[in-house]
């Protein structure tokens, strides 16, 4: 008798377990999935699993193919990397045997519908594939603000999410960026990545944009206090219910600091015309073709540990690197 094909649930705030998944067979225009890696997008997730979403919040936060309701028991998640094993039609017959990207809730095997499913460009491999939606929430954050030759730009926060926002503003030629966290040992992160570390107090203010990732409202202070004169100051962190206590009265008002969210649910309206949210994963996957992406992954565990590797991450400090969740033997 074959094995349950399973998938993992938070059952209440603060705990998880993995249940059994029926697997319908696939349909037309459908494919079938195996997933191969996986990974824990730990701010968002932690705050799932942890109970902490806001109940204002709990239908823009569903996930794609997410089962149950907030806060639980839920099936959640929206990173996977997997072979296509089985279509239904043309468009899902030609899939078979590709490897893709989906964003899907951590379960070994699952079957949805052929445009779901992004197949990973050449050079780019399944282990790394992991990373694509941080990725692209980076890239979306880029976009909302928009930093320009020359511009001297900092990000507070040298998590996963952080790091890749840096990666790419550091492409643009004549930045002068400052990666700030307040690990020393991030410095070795940073590095890897072709950047520059800085602790907080050692950090260059007057800045024409500052991103914050850092899942901490001090470090949202901290930001605020490097942007420059009629700045942009770019908020990812989200806080789910917790509040986040400001400087706002003092030089922000004379110093005219604009403090704008960004949030990969929604496209950039001066983007919207022209891309869409394949366009956009397509664009994340590319761009992992850099090997020095590999240093944002910490560790990796099985997907049968998944349970308890949520429980320590709930726990663990923000701005924690990437764990990556294997479903099929060790990576090579």
């Amino acid at each position: 008798m074959s094995a349950p094909n399973l998938a993992f649930w938070t059952v209440r705030p603060g705990c998880g377990e993995l249940r059994p998944a029926p697997l319908p067979p696939p349909g037309a225009g459908e494919v079938l999935v195996r997933n191969l890696y996986g990974a824990v997008s730990r701010g968002t997730e932690g705050l799932v699993f942890r109970g902490e979403v806001p109940e204002s919040e709990y239908q823009r936060m569903r996930a794609p193919f997410q089962e149950g309701d907030f806060p639980g028991p839920l099936k959640y998640g929206y990173i996977g990397v997997g072979v296509v094993e089985d279509g239904v039609g043309d468009a899902a017959a030609a899939l078979r045997g590709r490897t893709v990207f989906c964003l899907h809730p951590h379960q070994q095997r699952y079957v949805v519908p052929a445009d779901a499913v992004v197949p990973l460009p050449e050079g780019v491999p399944a282990a790394r594939a992991v990373l694509a939606a941080n990725l692209e929430t980076a890239i979306n954050a880029c976009w909302d603000g928009a930093p320009a030759v020359g511009d001297r730009v900092a990000v507070v926060g040298a998590g996963v999410l952080g790091s890749l926002v840096a990666w790419l503003c550091a492409r643009i030629p004549g930045v002068e960026l400052e990666l700030i966290d307040t690990d020393p040992g991030r410095a070795r992160l940073a590095e890897a990545l072709g950047l520059v570390h800085r602790l907080p107090d050692q950090a260059r203010g007057d800045c024409d944009l500052v991103f914050h990732a850092s899942g901490n409202p001090a470090g949202l202070v901290r930001a605020l206090e490097l942007a420059g004169q009629d700045a942009t100051v770019m908020e990812m962190s989200w806080y789910g219910r917790r509040s986040a206590e400001l400087p706002l009265g003092a030089a922000f008002h004379a110093r005219r600091l604009r403090l704008q969210s960004s949030q990969v649910g929604r496209l950039p309206p001066q983007r919207s015309p022209r891309w869409d949210y394949r366009r956009r994963m397509e664009l994340a996957l590319a761009l992992l073709v850099d090997p020095r992406m590999d240093a944002l992954i910490s560790g990796e565990t099985d997907f049968t540990e998944l349970p308890a590797l949520m429980q320590r991450l709930a726990d663990a400090p923000a701005g924690a690197l990437c764990e990556r969740i294997r479903y099929d033997g060790p990576t090579p």
